[in-house]
């Protein structure tokens, strides 16, 4: 069977292109000109994989996303002409499994179209862990309940957040590039942009180091970032 895409673009040109060279890989291609038609179309569950503008008539592409994970987790990947960090990470943040700027070049769109399917893949095909608890120190993380705690105290994170603490848990006292980390965590090979990992990286010590007056995370000056065990 097919895999199928829908893409939710308001300008015709930028769909159709996307349309031909989706129909070319092999793919079965929809589009929906605005949100509130897009938010429809995904939530049918016909799709596979969801290619989303941002600034599109209707409803935005951020609420789409939301709306869409309050259902379903379906890969999306957010395209748009926004290319600040912050709003790469508020998309991120709002459900988003990866995000690509315009103008883009179609191969790069391909391969991350790959990698998020192949990540959606691999995931479903791992066989649940009898060892889902994680810990260093106090701080403990249950990769089946979705669930951080510093000794008593639950610890709210996001999605990627969660994803990105339970990396570096998986692999504490080891010193990972920003780049191992966007591969392993976002899902797709590393095309530049670092200061997204930076970013949660921030984010996670002001809610695990922070508030507990720990240091779990620490830099490693021109390379990347550790967490250590106590």
């Amino acid at each position: 069977m097919k895999t199928s895409i829908l893409i939710v673009e308001d300008e015709s040109k930028i769909a159709r292109f996307m349309e031909l060279e989706l129909l070319h890989e092999g793919y079965g291609v929809s589009i929906a000109e605005d949100g509130r038609k897009g938010l429809e179309e995904a939530e049918s569950g016909k799709y596979d994989l969801i290619l989303l503008d941002l600034m599109i008539p209707g409803l935005n592409g951020m609420e789409v996303c939301r709306r869409i994970r309050q259902s379903s987790d379906v890969p999306i990947i957010m395209v748009t002409a926004k290319d600040d960090t912050m709003d790469k990470v508020t998309g991120l943040d709002n459900g988003a499994d990866d995000y690509v700027t315009k103008p883009f070049a179609i191969e790069e769109l391909l391969a991350r179209i790959r990698s998020v399917l192949k990540r959606k893949n691999s995931n479903s095909d791992k066989p649940a862990s009898n060892n889902c608890l994680i810990s260093s120190g106090n701080l403990s993380l249950n990769h089946e309940e979705r669930k951080v705690m510093f000794e008593l105290h639950e610890i709210d994170l996001t999605k990627r957040e969660f994803d990105l603490l339970e990396y570096l848990l998986i692999n504490k006292n080891m010193v990972l590039t920003r780049e191992q980390i966007l591969e392993n965590v976002w899902g797709y090979d590393y095309y530049g942009d670092t200061n997204i990992v930076d970013v949660y990286i921030r984010y996670l010590r002001s809610k695990i180091d922070e508030p507990f007056n720990q240091r779990f995370i620490a830099t490693i000056r021109g390379v990347g970032y550790a967490l250590k065990d106590e």
